[in-house]
């Protein structure tokens, strides 16, 4: 409870720090490039098309779902994952992308991993304005079901703000973690129903197994959002697995913090 305390604490004394540096992160993102910030959402374009034409073109596998078009399906899935996808490698070099801050001035390392996270949510913010006018443009307006993108956008944050303060400060202590979280990175998004519905897994317990992971159940609930027209309390087994989840996550960046916050300057 102290650390908890502790983290809390710092979070609210540089409350101000926290949103400008978010800022300056993500001018520094784009800064030197001939495009600026059209490269935020040419990149996600770029991808969707890939597989739009992987699967539509090449395997001819692309069928529509629930009636909309197989490309709004895909981006549906793609919208919160272009944010995860960030986070799960970026978030675990962030402390030693930003070590000068902690080696060269006494600045708290818990603040890094939330101001990071935030910078990306921005990027995120414009994706989801594009893919709500993409929507409308097919004729799909949004409705009710829309008013739950605040809470899996909320949810998402929390999740891979503790992820990036957990695997942050491994990270910073051994490059090796880094390593491996980037090696594991492509595993996650194959396994997480991005490209496909887990929910059509024959296998009850694959399809449980696979809600342990926060990806699964974030982008699945985008999709119930644009697509399927599901409420979250409707399916009770994801918000089970994802709190379990996010509790381990939590117990994990608490014990990181409290044991090597005090090291990390020193290793950096």
């Amino acid at each position: 409870m102290n650390t908890i305390k502790e983290i809390l604490d710092e979070h609210l004394q540089y409350k101000e720090q926290i949103i400008k540096l978010a800022k300056s992160d993500l001018v520094k993102t784009y800064r030197g490039a001939a495009l600026g910030w059209s490269w935020a959402i040419i990149k996600p374009l770029i991808t969707l098309f890939v597989f739009w034409f992987a699967f539509s073109v090449g395997l001819r596998s692309g069928k529509p779902v629930e009636g909309y078009p197989f490309f709004l399906w895909l981006e549906a899935g793609f919208l919160p994952w272009f944010f995860m996808q960030e986070m799960i490698t970026g978030g675990a070099g962030c402390i030693r992308k930003y070590s000068h801050l902690v080696t060269k001035m006494k600045f708290p390392v818990s603040i890094i991993p939330t101001y990071v996270n935030l910078s990306h949510l921005f990027i995120h913010l414009i994706i989801l304005g594009i893919t709500f006018v993409l929507f409308a443009a097919f004729g799909h307006a949004p409705d009710i079901y829309a008013l739950q993108i605040p809470l899996y956008m909320f949810m998402m944050l929390v999740f891979f703000i503790v992820w990036s303060l957990f695997a942050g400060m491994l990270s910073a202590l051994s490059k090796d973690f880094q390593n491996l979280v980037t090696a594991l990175s492509s595993a996650i998004f194959w396994m997480s129903g991005i490209i496909y519905n887990v929910d059509d897994i024959p296998s009850r317990w694959v399809r449980i197994l696979l809600k342990f992971n926060p990806v699964t159940v974030i982008a699945t609930g985008y999709r119930r959002v644009f697509i399927y027209k599901k409420w979250f309390w409707t399916d009770k087994v994801s918000l089970v697995c994802f709190a379990i989840t996010l509790t381990v996550a939590i117990l994990g960046a608490l014990w990181a913090y409290r044991k090597l916050r005090k090291e990390i300057p020193d290793v950096l």
